[in-house]
């Protein structure tokens, strides 16, 4: 069984306790014996099912049964022995007989409330998974104690004016109580962080304040200092003013403004956009090339930058506000330069309200070619993006139709800009995945009839011969996206084209049962080659980040957030590296959500997923999709300089805390403002 079908199995059976137990005891006090007897039957046996079903998940690790070896369980075991001490034998002697006595006797406290006592445990351990989430500590599980306790003292009081030992457990409840609420809000020392470097020495620093906004230029400051480090500014790492010899510069201009923007099929949606256009206009560039873009603010009030998605430019040119600059300001601009060294698909957007900004609109793509190449045959960039509720490929809601000769090479450059992952499918021809996230895969096999699963942020490059028949691309198993037809004549969107894309969509997919596709396995795709490093390697930093849910602390504000290592931004303590440093993370998924994970800066080779190591071609990823009950093990070397967001690129889940900084010794920001998103 899989460790979410685990987690899941888990949850049930801890519902089922937790409602047998309690109905139970009020099946006792409604003066019902038999059915309570059957109720606390079942009760013991989903205790023991619960305990097995922890057991069970504790073999994916640690993290996902944290809080319910140390907190759930010892409650329900401690609170349902009691239950089975107190109550169980009257309550079988009360069955039994069935008469009026004992229906009076099965109603008394010394029945009902051990039952109910349970059933409150059992809903303690609940809430420890589900509001406070990982990882429960001492204060935490005081404060369930004694909220339990009070639940039990409280529905004694209310059945009966005598309870007994009534002062001495109300005293020790209300000790409980303030130890835990000191424990967990009165601030401790020095954030400690799921981290180590060489030696056992902690390996992350710089705990956010807890303020309204994060202020960067502490947080960075702190690591240096802590380091002893010799400093630098973010603001010196820029990419160079002229292009390598061989190269030449690239420039373009983006203005960031509100629209009205018109889909191909006539519908008209409001959006953010750069130069009027969504997607903004794609940007390309030949290997050495100098990129220089020029960002202007034209009326986006909450502001506006330009992140590279996957491209490692130097830090200061990231794009990342409050960090290694200050968000462009209507009216303002900032410029961009960077030497495209990396050949592939890649995208851009803004990183500032990211999760707003990107979803209106303000994205666009980026393709570095090889130096010394000529285009040839048919090359597609296909961002996909859920744009005013309907799917979009670029600005086409329709099926975009291209034509191709039998026998010319096809190139579709996939781009999920979604905050969610995306499933395509290609019918009518057999393809390759020649690469993925920009970065070519070792020997490719053929495939077919098989669904791809794109991370939200991240590319695939297909590629294939047209054949003499149609070929079809569909997102989602329900929206066609792209139909190629073999005309030899100029493409249009004319009569004889919408029949050839209908007869597309009949002969690539007879059915249009593409939903049953089975899905690509990436790490059991293409063939082994060698990489600078593997699982076996000394690892200088060694960091782990469990993705969770729960309440926490976001930009100062208590919020129901998506946490790492339990804290949510500003208050997780921020990786610290050194330049050169072979960085292993660890990232393990304890919640229901996928979490598509993006390091700033670094692309990362894949270890290990759920401990199975890569059999296929190396993979090399700047956003790896961590789906419930995952623990994706990759790593990279320390080797650009700066400050770096890491953080889940569904941007909604790092607007309510999922993102983290990771720092190079002895760099720092002057930059103070919050980042939003």
């Amino acid at each position: 069984m899989t460790t979410d079908r685990l987690m899941a199995l888990d949850l049930l059976v801890s519902v089922l306790t937790a409602a047998a137990w309690m109905s139970a005891g009020v099946a006792a006090a409604a003066r019902r014996p038999r059915t309570a007897a059957a109720l606390f039957a079942v009760a013991l046996v989903a205790s023991l099912a619960r305990v097995w079903s922890v057991l069970a998940l504790a073999g994916a690790g640690w993290w996902f049964v944290q809080e319910k070896i140390t907190v759930a369980l010892p409650l329900l075991v401690a609170a349902g022995a009691a239950a089975t001490a107190l109550a169980g034998p009257r309550l079988l002697r009360a069955a039994r007989r069935a008469d009026a006595a004992s229906r009076e006797a099965v109603k008394a406290p010394a029945v009902a409330v051990p039952l109910l006592g349970a059933g409150y445990a059992a809903t303690a351990g609940i809430v420890q998974t589900f509001l406070i989430g990982y990882p429960a500590d001492p204060g935490t599980a005081l404060l369930l104690l004694a909220v339990a306790a009070g639940a039990v003292l409280g529905t004694w009081r209310a059945m009966s004016t005598h309870v007994p030992g009534l002062r001495t457990a109300t005293a020790v409840t209300a000790v409980a109580a303030v130890l835990g609420t000191t424990l967990v809000f009165v601030p401790s020392g020095e954030t400690t962080a799921e981290g180590s470097a060489t030696g056992g020495t902690a390996a992350m620093a710089g705990s956010g304040s807890g303020s309204g906004s994060h202020d960067h230029h502490s947080a960075s400051e702190g690591s240096a200092s802590l380091m002893g480090a010799e400093t630098r500014p973010v603001t010196d790492l820029r990419g160079p003013a002229a292009p390598p010899p061989g190269g030449a510069v690239r420039r373009f201009e983006l203005t960031a403004r509100t629209a009205t923007v018109t889909l191909s099929s006539g519908r008209k949606v409001p959006a953010w956009t750069f130069n009027g256009q969504v997607p903004g206009p794609p940007l390309t560039a030949v290997q050495g090339d100098l990129v220089e873009v020029r960002l202007r603010n034209a009326d986006i009030t909450s502001g506006v930058t330009l992140h590279w998605h996957g491209y490692d430019v130097p830090s200061g040119e990231d794009g990342v506000p409050g960090l290694t600059q200050e968000a462009v300001p209507p009216g303002g601009e900032f410029v961009y330069r960077f030497v495209a060294a990396q050949v592939g698909t890649y995208w851009y957007h803004t990183h500032e309200v990211s999760d707003l900004g990107v979803r209106m609109g303000l994205y666009g793509t980026l393709v570095v070619t090889p130096k010394g190449t000529s285009a040839k045959g048919l090359d597609l960039t296909l961002p996909v993006h859920t744009l005013g509720g309907v799917t979009v490929t670029g600005d086409h809601d329709q099926p975009l139709v291209q034509q191709a000769a039998p026998g010319t090479p096809v190139r579709l450059r996939l781009i999920n800009t979604d905050n969610t992952p995306h499933r395509f499918t290609l019918a009518g021809t057999p393809y390759r995945l020649v690469a993925v996230d920009g970065t070519d895969l070792n020997a490719p096999g053929t495939l077919g009839r098989v669904g791809l699963r794109l991370a939200a942020g991240g590319r695939y490059d297909l590629a294939f011969t047209m054949p003499s028949d149609p070929v079809l691309l569909r997102v989602d198993d329900r929206t066609d996206s792209v139909r190629i037809t073999p005309e030899s004549g100029p493409p249009g969107d004319g009569a004889a084209v919408a029949a050839k894309g209908a007869t597309a969509s009949a002969t690539a997919d007879p059915g249009s049962q593409t939903a049953g596709w089975p899905e690509l396995d990436l790490t059991r795709y293409g063939a082994p080659a060698p990489t600078p490093f593997t699982s076996r390697s000394r690892f200088d930093r060694d960091f782990t980040l469990v993705l969770d849910r729960g309440f926490a602390l976001t930009n100062g504000r208590p919020a129901y957030a998506h946490t790492v290592n339990g804290a949510a931004f500003p208050d997780i303590p921020t990786e610290v590296v050194r330049e050169g440093d072979l960085v292993r993370l660890t990232v393990v998924n304890r919640g229901r959500e996928t979490h598509p994970w993006h390091l700033h800066g670094h692309r990362v080779l894949v270890l290990s997923r759920d401990g199975r190591s890569v059999t296929g071609s190396p993979l090399w990823l700047d956003t790896f999709d961590v789906q419930p009950g995952q623990v994706w093990e990759v790593a990279f070397r320390a080797a650009n300089p700066g400050l770096w967001m890491n953080h889940c690129h569904n941007l909604s889940h790092a607007d309510l805390g999922m993102m983290l900084h990771l720092a190079y010794e002895g760099v720092t920001t002057p930059f103070h403002g919050a980042h939003s998103g």
